[in-house]
């Protein structure tokens, strides 16, 4: 009789262990991503070949889980690194760098996260644009953060429900100043609408430069937040505003769309200059699904500055993609930018998007080929 009844318990607790653990799970994912790369014109360089990891993709590995809690709540997680695939360092010298979140879903509120996360543009607005399919069809050095190079910490992030095709995202980030709240604050909106096959999305982002939240990718040769070769005299701009917004329309295998964006980047008494720089963008791109396995696009991009430098940034870019397998693809890519007018130390510098390749003359061109495994 003892026998039995444990054999009772030890069953029933195995089985309510089971139960358990289906109501809950965590994925281990990830990408690694790497090609070579000829750029024409990089930081002085009249020519240039190397390895380049990320081109296409951020290489990155992370785990990401939820938990049933019932009555369609869920607890869910993410942690996300991001890492050189030629030397295995990590981006951003953290941990978890790309993401580190964790947050309640609910099937009827939306979802609620905290931690390090992506801004709320990125999430909507992002996905209709050019460079959501083939990387590298954004504002030279992307300074309207098109290519979602920012990740911000600290922050707080709603996300809505599926509403009939509307859904909306909203983030606030504390600054983390010791006595000043609204030191160092970044905070960001975006709205989005699906109608079968057509997608439009809008959104605002809004930081006090000199915040430890902000962290980017993109082609950096001043250091500081979001900064690149087409607005480094604005390393100390004591606020950035950035607007944009996007549509795409499906046409049997092909994918027509582009985004317009307005970026403000607010001098300070520590910048080179003393007035605003602005940054006026269009992108308009054409997806070819030509065959399941292959796909190729087609982008030009317009960039004009205003307000203590008066340049134009041309740019067009063509890419390819062959799927060898769900998970193994190879990608080509080739990008030419022209710059002309002043920027805020001279002649403007063509750069390329957001291609890890820094400025270096009026014109440049970049060639790649790589491979990408995602898992």
């Amino acid at each position: 009789m003892k026998k039995q009844v444990l054999a009772t318990i030890v069953t029933g607790a195995v089985g309510a262990c089971s139960q358990a653990f289906a109501q809950s799970s965590v994925t281990l994912y990830g990408a690694i991503d790497n090609s070579i790369q000829y750029t024409h014109n990089d930081d002085g360089y009249a020519s240039q070949v190397k390895l380049q990891s990320g081109q296409f993709s951020v290489s990155k590995w992370g785990l990401r889980g939820s938990e049933d809690l019932g009555n369609g709540l869920k607890t869910v997680f993410v942690l996300e690194n991001g890492f050189n695939a030629n030397t295995g360092s990590m981006s951003k010298g953290l941990l978890f760098g790309r993401k580190a979140f964790v947050g309640l879903k609910s099937d009827n509120l939306g979802t609620l996260t905290v931690g390090r996360q992506y801004d709320a543009l990125a999430d909507l607005v992002f996905s209709i644009q050019g460079n959501a399919y083939l990387y590298y069809f954004t504002a030279p050095g992307d300074v309207d953060n098109a290519d979602g190079s920012i990740h911000v910490s600290n922050s707080i992030k709603w996300t809505s429900p599926n509403w009939s095709g509307f859904q909306a995202v909203s983030m606030y980030s504390f600054g983390g100043v010791a006595g000043s709240t609204g030191s160092g604050q970044s905070y960001s909106g975006a709205l989005a609408y699906q109608r079968g096959p057509l997608k439009l999305a809008a959104g605002y982002f809004h930081s006090d430069n000199g915040n430890p939240t902000l962290s980017t990718r993109g082609t950096t040769s001043a250091g500081g937040n979001f900064i690149s070769v087409v607005n480094s005299a604005y390393s100390s701009a004591s606020a950035i505003n950035i607007a944009r917004a996007g549509a795409s329309y499906v046409i049997g295998p092909v994918t027509i769309g582009g985004y317009y964006s307005y970026s403000e980047y607010i001098a300070d008494g520590a910048s080179t200059f003393r007035n605003a720089e602005r940054f006026s963008n269009g992108s308009v791109y054409a997806l070819w699904q030509a065959t399941p396995y292959a796909q190729m696009q087609v982008g030009y991009d317009y960039l004009k500055s205003h307000g203590d430098s008066a340049a134009t940034y041309n740019q067009v870019t063509l890419a390819g993609d062959y799927s060898l397998s769900k998970r193994t693809d190879l990608y080509a890519s080739f990008g030419y930018g022209h710059a002309s007018g002043k920027n805020g130390f001279g002649s403007a510098q063509a750069v390329i998007s957001d291609t890890y390749a820094d400025a270096g003359g009026s014109t440049q061109e970049i060639v790649m080929l790589g491979i990408r495994h995602r898992f």
